[in-house]
């Protein structure tokens, strides 16, 4: 079966990017002829645009086009020059096509109507942000609505990555067409501890960890608030690691002025994925503090490396961690409950050790190989008619 993904972003840091990698390196592994269609754009919050892709990446054949920044007043709308041409002229037996509010799906969502190709689409649906303005609040959900009369019209399934995203998904879009596949992990990467390089020395020997882009919709000012309230004898040092999105300066501003800047590391983004587990294995603790998460891919990291997980109950999170079984979830935007969720890892040793089992129990079921032969049921569903 011939099935081409449709991403704005590709080898490129992402939760969606992540998806997409991983389920097409394991379908082309399992036989099926799968490539990526992608943009040449790499960071979206900066708008950094790259012309050095490579044009495999994991056996995975990419084909680039040119992005095209098409702005609604207040909103962006981005698409890809000549992708319309080149989905025509695929011979795929199934488009699928990522994220929501995007040109490319309506792109590709006018091919597969006039061509007649099996649509599915991956909504990874985010709403509007709460600090975002009455207007644009208004105008994300004609967009919503917008994708559910057309796109998602066309389209013979949906997959969303939670219930709870399914139900938001719903409300605009045909609800007999929704499919809920959880995204995975590489179980095998990270059973091998000992073929990943040491993490660098110039962490701290204890410290609590965030992974995930440096940017506004991710609660860290309120996470340094947090930092501050722990009492100074049982504060540990917080590692941020993940590429700035123009929040990192503002951030060191804050944690000088509660002083607690010596308790700060950004770490950037690492390439090295070895360096990255290694990282993640060596923390005290995650945390995620979000606004809003679809799923949390970095909440898995943490389970399979068996540390204890501090995160904001919001979007899919208290699903993935089982309403708090696998992890302790904390309102959204109180430093003082993220304090006191962050201090009960250590005061309470042996309720961070029962979560830590269930979450490494349960994160053997999440592999990304079962994530692909649930989407690859799907794709042979919708090429059946």
């Amino acid at each position: 079966m011939r099935v081409v993904q449709v991403s704005l972003r590709f080898d490129a840091p992402g939760g969606v990017e992540t998806s997409v990698r991983e389920v097409s390196r394991r379908l082309r592994e399992a036989g099926e002829d799968v490539r990526v269609f992608a943009s040449d754009l790499y960071d979206e919050g900066r708008w950094e645009v790259r012309s050095n892709f490579a044009p495999t990446v994991d056996g995975i054949p990419v084909e680039r086009f040119r992005v095209r920044k098409k702005l609604v007043p207040g909103l962006t709308l981005p698409g890809m020059i000549g992708l319309v041409d080149a989905l025509a002229a695929s011979g795929a037996d199934v488009i699928h096509a990522h994220s929501h509010r995007y040109g490319h799906v309506l792109e590709a969502a006018a091919v597969a109507e006039e061509l007649r190709i099996p649509l599915v689409v991956s909504t990874h649906y985010h709403p509007a942000d709460r600090g975002e303005p009455p207007r644009k609040r208004a105008l994300l959900r004609l967009q919503d609505v917008g994708f559910g009369a057309t796109a998602y019209r066309i389209a013979r399934a949906l997959i969303v990555e939670t219930e709870y995203e399914a139900q938001l998904v719903r409300e605009f879009a045909p609800a007999e067409k929704i499919r809920t596949i959880p995204p995975g992990i590489d179980l095998a990467a990270w059973s091998a501890p000992e073929r990943d390089p040491p993490r660098p020395a110039s962490l701290p020997s204890e410290y609590l960890l965030f992974t995930g882009r440096i940017a506004p919709n991710k609660g860290l000012p309120t996470l340094l608030d947090a930092l501050a309230r722990i009492p100074a004898v049982e504060r540990r040092s917080i590692v941020l690691m993940g590429r700035d999105w123009g929040e990192q300066a503002g951030l060191e501003a804050r944690a000088r002025r509660l002083g607690i800047a010596e308790h700060v590391r950004f770490l950037g983004h690492v390439a090295n994925l070895g360096e990255y587990r290694s990282v993640v294995r060596g923390a005290a603790a995650f945390v995620l503090p979000s606004e809003y998460e679809a799923y949390g891919l970095v909440l898995l990291e943490a389970m399979v490396a068996g540390i204890p997980i501090v995160a904001t109950a919001v979007g899919g999170v208290p699903e993935v961690l089982e309403r708090g079984r696998l992890g302790r979830l904390v309102p959204y935007g109180d430093p003082d409950a993220l304090a006191a969720g962050l201090r009960a890892v250590a005061a309470e040793p042996e309720a961070s050790r029962r979560c830590v089992a269930a979450a490494r129990e349960r994160v053997r079921e999440l592999d990304w190989t079962v994530t692909a032969e649930r989407m690859r049921a799907v794709y042979r569903e919708v090429a059946a008619g």
